[in-house]
């Protein structure tokens, strides 16, 4: 095991080292003044954040990802349709209120909306919708359509919104169509749909096996859109504390406390869950069991050791650069966000665990490489328009409607494997990192920019992780257009060799 952990804490040193290499170079500039005690705590937490991505990346590779394809295989060999859906119904709710990334966001907006009906609608949404991703793959139905027609439904529902006069909640209702696909639902909602597609088999079962994060990104965003339709009342929100406690061993002690309790909460939801599938149909060995064990402590103690580096270094700090940035230059803020863009999505675990996947199912056809390129563009492009929304205080419609629009006339000129990677990648990137560390980033430049008002924070800044979720979609599917594009060339290239070579064979004959 211990090798294991040593490429994996390489790995994660190269994803979180430039991050952190360019956060510290920020605060030797005029441009953001982060004192001794700051900056300490950030290297501090950046530590963190490396120990806990190879902790939580190798148990999702011993335990999270095998749970998934033992379920998804197992169940598909009881062949009845009614325990499937249930059974999957039940998984994506657990997973969901398991997920640290809807936390962090339920209560950066505790004061607007309730947090515990916040998780609770959320959570409904994502249970519905892997019941519809499943039948998609025991169907074989093609993504594209259902995409094309919940997204309609959606947009139909914004509009309904709007008129309702709770329009406010649509950034909100947005992000968490993002935030609910982080670090414990991606490995195992990724690995149930490999188990389910390859039980079923057919020629495209690489293909079928994406497309569930995709889907399970569209429930939440509907589902609270829906609540949205119920609220009744003025909506407000109120800033939260942003503030690093001089008292680092009691922050650490409180944070720590509160995140094992958190993470033992949702860990134990899917362990008890497993079990009982365990005991009634999967019946695996002891030893895998144990193989099993293993990787959960280890998934547990990284998504602790990650997500305690988060809450005590990178919130603050976030939100500390963006009022900082804000208060020298606002139009310097865009700058840093496409920069920042750049390197922050390779410092979400999730992501490594969808790199690697799509580089086995596709056997190097999309590389893992060219992926993180892709996504890294992606995500900068995100957040620079983000900005550039905050400072003019726009509807966030105006990027996602012809954002989508985009994203689905692409998918009719591409690979349907590409289609389905891109949508999985925009769930994927928005993880734990982008809600405790871009999302305060964004917040605090809003509060500066707007005149130290609240009042468009919720309508402003919020809506950030709906166009990190949305950009790698294009980004990845512009990817798989180019490559279309190089394999034609390519085509035209030899046919005219072949050509041009028989028209010299004959010339040579006379």
């Amino acid at each position: 095991m211990l090798n294991p952990l040593l490429i994996k804490l390489k790995e994660s040193l190269i994803s979180v080292l430039p991050l952190t290499l360019l956060i510290i170079a920020l605060s030797l500039t005029p441009l953001v003044n982060l004192t001794m005690f700051e900056t300490w705590i950030f290297i501090l937490c950046s530590a963190f954040l490396i120990l806990g991505i190879s902790l939580f990346n190798l148990g999702a590779d011993q335990a999270m990802q095998p749970i998934g394809k033992q379920v998804g295989a197992t169940l598909t060999k009881t062949k009845n349709p009614y325990i499937i859906l249930i059974v999957c119904f039940i998984l994506g709710v657990l997973i969901t209120i398991a997920e640290p990334d809807l936390t962090i966001l339920a209560n950066q907006v505790k004061d607007a909306i309730n947090q515990e009906i916040l998780i609770f609608t959320v959570s409904i949404g994502v249970g519905l919708f892997l019941v519809l991703a499943v039948l998609k793959i025991i169907l074989k139905v093609d993504l594209t359509n259902i995409l094309i027609l919940f997204y309609m439904i959606v947009f139909a529902f914004v509009s309904l919104l709007i008129e309702n006069g709770n329009g406010e909640l649509l950034p909100l209702a947005f992000d968490s169509g993002g935030v609910t696909t982080g670090p414990i639902t991606v490995p195992f909602i990724m690995a149930l749909g490999v188990g389910i597609a390859k039980s079923i088999g057919g020629n495209n079962s690489s293909e079928n096996s994406f497309g569930l994060i995709a889907l399970c990104s569209v429930g939440p965003i509907l589902a609270l859109i829906i609540l949205g339709l119920f609220t009744k009342g003025n909506i407000t929100y109120q800033l939260g504390d942003y503030i690093i406690n001089e008292n680092l061993g009691k922050s650490l002690l409180d944070a720590l406390l509160e995140t094992m309790k958190d993470v033992s909460i949702a860990l134990s939801l899917i362990i008890i869950f497993f079990l009982v599938i365990q005991f009634v149909y999967l019946h695996l060995p002891r030893k895998k069991l144990i193989h099993i064990g293993i990787g959960i402590i280890s998934t547990f103690f990284g998504l602790v050791i990650f997500l305690v580096g988060v809450k005590i270094g990178f919130l603050p700090i976030g939100y500390k650069i963006g009022t900082q940035l804000a208060s020298y230059n606002k139009y310097l803020v865009v700058i840093f966000a496409f920069i920042i863009g750049l390197v922050v999505v390779l410092a979400e675990p999730a992501i490594h665990v969808l790199t690697k996947q799509v580089d086995d199912l596709t056997n190097g056809q999309v590389s893992k490489k060219s992926l993180i390129i892709a996504l890294s563009v992606g995500m900068s492009l995100s957040l620079g328009l983000s900005i550039i929304r905050i400072i003019f205080s726009f509807s966030i419609l105006f990027y996602l409607i012809p954002g989508y629009l985009i994203s689905i006339a692409l998918s009719f000129f591409i690979p349907k494997i590409y289609t389905a990677i891109a949508f999985d990648s925009g769930g994927v990137s928005s993880g734990p990192l982008t809600s405790s560390f871009i999302l305060p980033f964004a917040i605090g430049a809003c509060w500066v920019i707007h005149e130290q008002s609240t009042t468009y924070i919720l309508t402003d800044a919020f809506g950030i992780v709906s166009l990190v979720a949305l950009t790698p979609l294009i980004s990845i599917q512009t990817l798989g257009f180019k490559s279309i594009l190089t394999k034609r060339i390519k085509s035209k290239v030899r046919l005219k060799k072949m050509l041009g070579s028989s028209d010299e064979q004959i010339i040579d004959f006379n």
